[in-house]
């Protein structure tokens, strides 16, 4: 992709309500744009980065045993959440309104009462369980006070999944499972230190639940955790226990899982015949992991007082071809050239063809942060070879073009 043919709009300075580095460099490095408090358009820079991160939770979550992807609307009628009581008690978090003709519909705050009721009505026998089920889609949270930028909006991406069971030690053993799985999407988005946090329920459940907290100074949250281990407890908790020689730390949530048990039967009539004819609850577990809050939580941990520095996994491109001497036909021809050749090796580019000056060019490589730069000089072309730079670092080395082919593929 060239410059010439995508929407990239930089900014110089930073813009008026980014209380966050993560808000101020997205914003900076035209990742995204804001429409208002706590709403975010993702331009064609962000929109490659969730792609790439939704692509890896697919990934890994399509490795689980009964477990497939479906997608679940937003908007959802009043009966259906006051089955289990949560109207009432939402109210103030959840968007409520009326459609015209006077009807009660809620904008998707999460998903467990849409998706049990699918499940509860198409399935009858043992023999369907244990089954899974998950969608990425916007979420919506009316936020009092919407902050961090993409950190915490008032419409978000989330990746919800769902897993019915038929008895309590197949949900633990799922449960589990998925939180293995969550580590290893956090490991290959790179982010580190991620810890398993006890917490509340909140006003999901009165059972205890699960957080995955990654250390983080910019983070809202505050938890205990203990040398050596990756299991740790919010602070709620914390105070009510006997923790000795813990440390108190900041952290972002980036992901969550909560044990409904049979709850939902209840609510909402959903049981199956067993083996032996006995009426048994389809009980119910959700795990959810914020997109869009883990695009500001990577920019928050890989940052310098340039700009981003994405991790490989997750950048918009693999690689950024800053063009200098372009006026000049053999460096015009060179830069052209590369770039056919990077596309016959499906090798991800952004190549900046701006007729603008050197400086503002590298200026906005390093802003936008794609981990690997390569620079087109007249220069290097006289030396026979291409600047190949690491943006992390800032290291150089000059190599021929067959080396450079395969240093990249």
């Amino acid at each position: 992709m060239r410059f010439s043919q995508i929407f990239i709009k930089t900014l110089r300075e930073a813009p008026k309500g980014s209380d966050t580095k993560s808000a101020e460099l997205l914003m900076r490095g035209s990742f995204v744009d804001q429409l208002g408090a706590g709403i975010y358009s993702y331009l064609p820079l962000g929109l490659r980065v969730i792609h790439k991160i939704a692509n890896i939770i697919r990934e890994e979550l399509d490795k689980l045993p009964h477990t497939s992807e479906l997608q679940l609307p937003v908007l959802q009628p009043k009966s259906l959440w006051q089955k289990s009581g949560r109207w009432e008690s939402l109210k103030g978090v959840m968007y409520q309104l009326k459609d015209s003709s006077n009807k009660e519909l809620g904008l998707g705050f999460t998903h467990e009462e849409p998706i049990y009721d699918i499940v509860q009505r198409n399935i009858s026998s043992y023999r369907d369980l244990p089954l899974a089920l998950y969608q990425i889609q916007s979420k919506f949270r009316d936020e009092p006070r919407p902050r961090g930028g993409i950190l915490r909006g008032v419409e978000f991406l989330m990746k919800d999944l769902y897993s019915f069971h038929l008895d309590m030690k197949d949900l633990e053993k799922y449960y589990w499972r998925v939180s293995k799985t969550y580590l290893k999407i956090y490991k290959r988005l790179g982010l580190k230190d991620v810890y398993i946090v006890e917490a509340s329920g909140g006003v999901f459940t009165k059972k205890v639940s699960h957080e995955f907290q990654v250390l983080a100074e910019a983070g809202e949250d505050k938890i205990a955790i203990r040398r050596g281990k990756k299991f740790a407890l919010n602070l709620e908790i914390a105070r009510k226990s006997d923790l000795k020689n813990a440390r108190i730390v900041r952290s972002i949530e980036i992901g969550n899982i909560f044990n409904f048990a049979d709850s939902y039967a209840k609510y909402m009539n959903g049981y199956v015949t067993d083996s032996a004819g006995l009426r048994q609850p389809i009980l119910l577990a959700s795990y959810g992991i914020g997109i869009s809050r883990l695009v500001g939580t990577l920019v928050e941990l890989n940052h310098d007082e340039r700009g981003i520095v994405w991790p490989e996994a997750v950048a918009p491109f693999a690689v950024h071809v800053v063009g200098l001497d372009l006026a000049q036909s053999k460096v015009k021809k060179a830069f052209n050239d590369l770039l056919d050749n990077f596309d016959r090796r499906n090798i991800e580019y952004l190549a900046d063809d701006r007729d603008a000056p050197a400086g503002i060019k590298f200026h906005d490589a390093d802003l936008i942060g794609i981990p690997k730069q390569v620079i087109v000089s007249e220069k290097n072309l006289l030396a026979g070879k291409f600047e190949l730079k690491s943006r992390k670092g800032g290291k150089s080395k000059f190599v021929k073009a067959v080396e450079l082919y395969k240093l990249l593929s």
